[in-house]
């Protein structure tokens, strides 16, 4: 076990260092210079020669002048010693500017999580059980609707009959404005406006997740240790949960881990329809002001937590079934 994680580990070194090279490559191919745009607020109201040498000192400062490989191993040499650079819109540490987005992103992650997992596992379980039953068809039904409405359409369902007609939810934003009270009022607060984006994640995540976990319990029960089982006069329950359900978690558990890594990652759609400053918002608001450095580091975060996902899946494997053995 020991060895097959340390050859694991010097492969995820071996592609982070690949993937860095490719994306901080392609992020200096994007059209546009990030100098340029933080002088262009002061254009006005400086000298076409002052302008110019602003320009250049700023170039100079931000290392725009170097050649593409030196560029590169001082951004990696930074982002190994835990320094990601500087935003050049915020003037802050890049940790310091991600730190609250990446909070937001995994206080509504970990509830969209929580409670998609709850819905989909038992009731992919029951659908698999009493498959080709009523229950079983019309959940079908809705989760191939589920699955093939975008998530911005549910979006504007959610905003429309939620917040618009029944009055019932904020239509967007992250908190009251001015809002006045005690640490579990302004909790309270929050978790009212978080109602409406953890609705649209949930839904959204509800489709796919039943019917992966209805196929595989479906196949399972087709098994004939099952079989054997049931003649063994073993109840029902044990059989189903005991014997079925482990096995059919095999297949399952890739995107059970990718789901909880996931609770890092933000959503474009949400929380931009829903103004919820998290990692997805941040990460395009990166984009547009060309705050490259603050891109760069989302996106090598992602990469890492990719990688680590895949490491916990594949050691994940051995735990679950005693067949699989992850040592070589």
């Amino acid at each position: 076990m020991a060895k097959y994680i340390i050859k694991r580990i010097i492969y995820m070194i071996f592609v982070f260092f690949i993937m860095s090279f490719v994306l901080f490559f392609l992020y200096n191919l994007i059209p546009g210079d990030p100098a340029r745009a933080q002088l262009e607020p002061m254009k006005d109201k400086l000298t076409a020669e002052e302008y110019q040498q602003r320009y250049e000192q700023l170039r100079k400062q931000m290392g725009l002048d170097d050649p593409l490989p030196v560029r590169y191993g001082k951004w990696i040499g930074g982002i190994v010693k835990g320094d990601l650079g500087t935003s050049s819109v915020y003037k802050l540490p890049v940790i310091e500017v991600v730190k609250q987005p990446l909070k937001n992103t995994i206080f509504i992650n970990v509830f969209a999580i929580a409670l998609a997992l709850g819905i989909t596992i038992p009731l992919g379980i029951y659908c698999a059980v009493k498959r080709n039953s009523i229950f079983d068809k019309i959940v079908q039904v809705l989760t191939i609707v589920g699955y093939s409405i975008p998530e911005f359409i549910i979006c504007l369902l959610f905003i429309y009959l939620f917040a618009v007609i029944l009055g019932w939810f904020p239509v967007s934003g992250m908190s009251t404005a001015n809002f006045k009270g005690t640490q579990f009022q302004a909790f309270l607060d929050r978790l009212w406006h978080l109602a409406l984006p953890l609705g649209v994640l949930t839904i959204g995540s509800l489709g796919g997740m039943t019917r992966y976990v209805r196929a595989a319990m479906t196949d399972a029960l087709h098994m004939d240790y099952i079989k054997t089982a049931r003649a063994k006069g073993l109840k029902e329950r044990v059989v189903i949960y005991s014997h079925a359900w482990r096995n059919a978690l095999l297949p399952v558990i890739t995107l059970i881990i990718g789901w909880f890594m996931s609770v890092f990652s933000g959503s474009l759609v949400v929380e931009s329809m829903f103004n919820w400053h998290g990692m997805g918002k941040f990460y395009m608001d990166a984009l547009s002001n060309q705050d490259y450095n603050v891109a760069l580091a989302i996106q090598m975060f992602y990469i890492i937590i990719s990688l680590v996902g895949y490491l916990i899946t594949d050691l994940s494997y051995g735990l679950v079934d005693p067949r699989v053995r992850v040592d070589r």
